[in-house]
């Protein structure tokens, strides 16, 4: 066998003032590289626009409560503060929002905690400012007396107060413990909810799509629900509390977050806004 030797490659030196410099290279690569892993480029502007909730540690100016309760500042939001006496429903009344999404963050105290967020509410809202309609009374148990909730059901098929926006806007369901036409993420009573995960105590965030006759919600970037309200078929109503199918309510609406009854604790952290992505 024959052997055929290559002449061997010397190594480089490098001098004493080369080598500095490769060093000083090396150790500026690694300063850019641990700043940039520590400071990100910004995330370009995606269009959101929060909806101011406080204002001088009280709910801020633009929305206005009908009905009974209310909602106090805390956690660096909103809180519902819920009356014996009947539903509420907090307006942003800043202006009427249209085709847009709607992004709220939201936690509930425990699993049947109810509250909603009203959508596409009719000017008439406004109307029921100072006019809470009909109360409950109760029991020293707490428990709501016939005669009470007969004046209350008429109250309610009158239109008043709260009740207006029952039937002149729609209810996104928040409450984990329910049917699927009634949990969270339902348009409520009008379209279920595939959500089915209970998470109390923990921060979620819904994103309501409101677009032409059609609003979609997704839950934690899961789609849980759609509504066409020109769609044939809807669920046909079964009690009194759940809204009328007519009249056709608006394109362009308020926005509302209810508080519903003593012990339904939920907290409001954001609600913002954007128009539509590009079709």
């Amino acid at each position: 066998m024959k052997l055929t030797l290559r002449p061997r490659l010397a190594t480089p030196v490098l001098s004493p003032r080369s080598l500095r410099c490769a060093r000083a290279l090396v150790a500026l690569a690694l300063t850019i590289a641990g700043a940039s892993a520590a400071n990100p480029p910004a995330a370009a502007d995606t269009g959101w626009r929060p909806l101011p909730l406080v204002a001088g540690g009280k709910v801020h100016p633009d929305w206005v409560h009908i009905g009974w309760g209310g909602f106090v500042v805390e956690e660096g939001g909103l809180r519902t503060d819920c009356d014996p006496r009947g539903l509420g429903l907090l307006v942003y009344r800043r202006e009427r929002l249209g085709n847009c999404q709607i992004r709220v963050v939201f936690k509930t105290q425990e699993a049947k905690s109810n509250a909603g967020i009203y959508v596409r509410l009719a000017d008439g809202i406004l109307d029921q400012i100072g006019r809470p309609g009909a109360q409950f009374e109760r029991t020293a148990a707490g428990k709501i007396t016939p005669a009470s909730m007969e004046l209350m059901q008429a109250s309610g098929e009158r239109d008043e107060g709260p009740w207006y926006a029952v039937h002149h806007g729609y209810e996104v369901q928040i409450m984990d413990r329910g049917d699927a036409l009634h949990r969270t993420g339902a348009i409520y009573s009008l379209a279920p909810s595939s959500a089915d995960q209970p998470r109390p105590g923990v921060w979620r965030t819904l994103l309501i799509t409101l677009d032409r006759e059609r609003i979609t919600v997704d839950l934690d970037g899961t789609r849980v629900s759609s509504f066409d309200s020109a769609a044939a078929g809807l669920p046909p109503r079964k009690i009194w509390h759940e809204p009328k199918r007519e009249p056709a309510r608006p394109i362009a609406g308020y926005l509302g977050l209810q508080n519903h009854d003593p012990g339904d604790v939920v907290w409001f952290r954001e609600v913002s806004v954007r128009p539509l992505p590009a079709r």
